[in-house]
């Protein structure tokens, strides 16, 4: 089934910057979308979901310099590194955006024309303290010294005194409107501490922002002064614009699916995301998005992520040792989505071994051998149901609004939580009916058990398939359910009888950790 009845969903990673190799913080982002994404596609919307690479700015400009190639060549070779990540991740977007591109720089001079006609970009001169790592000026307030006497930014990248002409954003001009969408549309920021953050910071009073830059000349120009480069953020958050056929309004795609439905941000660009874009937006009269949802950062073994340190990990390494949806799985279920959570390495083998291999993979792989082995390979017929089978159907049939309400709020891991308390409740049903037992006393109660729990399994592959597709695609195929029968809407359709398996085959199997390792 393909369309759109349930009408239509934009979500979108952040564009990520291209001065370094994608990491698992990357992976993480554009993961969370994907389960969305997913999700919402299998019950019934109309998706679309964009990834991109930011190209511009000062800090590409100097790696290119480094590497000794000129910006674009430096950005075509970083950038597919970001797009080679969504293949080996299985992520399912629909678009990839570069700021390269000229469909974006039209609609970013778009934006800022329209910007400066209302009277909102004006021309002054700027002075004060740059973080080139960040992109990003900071007050002296918001400052704190090293042990070398040098300015440090919260973010931890040093700063620089810069002077130079700028045009500036009135942004000062959108405190009271800003603070009144935070009260008046609570969801607007998530999680609920990160609004409160940029809440507090829109209170402590907003200065005008520079929006242009002179000393370098990687970017897109300002119309009609080739002198002045836009400044990253008004460049990079256009990009969502951009993708749906910004500037022309009467495009399908932007009829279709603006405003955004969720932009997802890691918590370090909030603040640019949750105020600067949506001023932007109120001030060129276009919808505001309807979500922004920070979430958290990852440690490794306890330990804050650095390059210096030579902590940082590849997401395509963790993928080789332990498999991909073993790692997608991992991801989105071990820490609450939007806090802060430690990667290690037992924690991922507890995952792997035990809420995939003993729980859900024993499940389906004793279940379907049964009923390969004791009822002719086919899908048994079910008698009358008791108040056990009526139990755990009806825990199962549950879970499609559990899980829709839960990541609509984007908490991934409550939603699977519920998933697999079902999952234990069936195999503890599987261990209290004992059909092995019910085979020489009654053939009949043991095929209604059996089609309990090959339905039950049914269900709970299809719901599993945005976090896991590879995995519950196998399963779904070993009950040779149709390919077309595999959407949320189909899970009312309850499973046929008589109709033939495959022989089982274990779906995840267990991690033997080799000695030494």
């Amino acid at each position: 089934m393909t369309g759109s009845e349930n009408g239509s969903y934009y979500i979108t990673t952040p564009i990520y910057y291209v001065n370094d190799k994608p990491h698992i913080g990357h992976a993480y982002t554009t993961l969370a979308c994907d389960v969305l994404a997913r999700f919402k596609r299998l019950d019934g919307y109309d998706v679309k979901f964009l990834t991109g690479t930011d190209e511009h700015g000062q800090k590409v400009e100097t790696s290119a310099e480094k590497a000794g190639i000129d910006p674009q060549t430096f950005t075509d070779q970083v950038s597919q590194n970001f797009r080679d990540l969504t293949k080996t991740c299985n992520y399912s977007n629909d678009d990839f955006i570069r700021t390269t591109e000229d469909r974006h720089k039209k609609a970013c001079q778009k934006l800022w024309q329209v910007l400066e006609d209302k009277g909102f970009i004006y021309l002054g001169s700027y002075a004060g303290w740059y973080a080139v790592r960040d992109e990003a000026f900071y007050t002296e307030t918001e400052l704190t010294k090293n042990a070398d006497g040098k300015r440090i930014a919260p973010t931890g990248a040093e700063v620089e005194w810069v002077e130079e002409p700028s045009y500036f954003f009135k942004l000062s001009a959108f405190e009271d409107e800003l603070l009144a969408l935070y009260e008046n549309d609570p969801s607007f920021v998530g999680p609920d501490s990160r609004r409160n953050e940029v809440i507090s910071f829109v209170k402590g009073g907003l200065r005008d922002l520079s929006v242009s830059r002179t000393t370098f000349n990687w970017g897109v120009q300002v119309p009609g002064n080739d002198d002045h480069i836009m400044y990253v953020w008004l460049d990079a958050l256009t990009n969502y614009l951009t993708a749906v056929g910004y500037p022309d309004e009467s495009a399908t795609e932007y009829k279709n699916f603006w405003p955004a439905d969720l932009h997802m941000v890691g918590k370090d660009i909030l603040r640019f995301h949750a105020i600067y874009w949506p001023a932007f937006l109120m001030a060129a009269d276009l919808p505001l998005p309807k979500r922004i949802f920070a979430h958290g950062w990852w440690t490794n073994e306890g330990q804050k992520i650095s390059k210096s340190v030579g902590n940082v990990i590849d997401p395509n390494a963790l993928i080789e040792e332990y498999g991909l949806d073993q790692v997608r799985y991992f991801m989105m279920r071990e820490v609450p989505f939007g806090k802060d959570g430690d990667y290690s390495k037992q924690a991922m083998i507890s995952r792997m071994n035990g809420d995939l291999a003993n729980d859900i993979g024993n499940l389906a792989q004793r279940v379907l051998s049964m009923v390969f082995k004791n009822c002719e390979g086919k899908i048994p017929e079910h008698g009358d149901f008791t108040d056990a089978d009526k139990e755990l159907l009806d825990s199962v049939t549950a879970l499609h609004d559990k899980l829709r309400n839960d990541f609509d709020k984007q908490s991934f891991h409550r939603g699977l939580e519920s998933v697999w308390n079902v999952i234990s409740a069936a195999n503890k049903y599987v261990d209290e009916q004992a059909p092995w037992t019910l085979k020489k006393t009654d053939l009949a109660r043991m095929g209604t058990v059996l089609y309990v729990l090959t339905e039950t399994i049914r269900q709970i592959a299809i719901l599993l398939q945005p976090v896991m597709p590879e995995s519950m695609e196998t399963m779904l195929n070993q009950l040779n359910l149709p390919a077309d029968a595999r959407t949320f809407s189909d899970l009312k359709i309850a499973l046929s009888t008589g109709v033939e398996i495959d022989k089982p085959q274990g779906v995840f199997p267990r991690y033997i950790e080799e000695e030494g390792a």
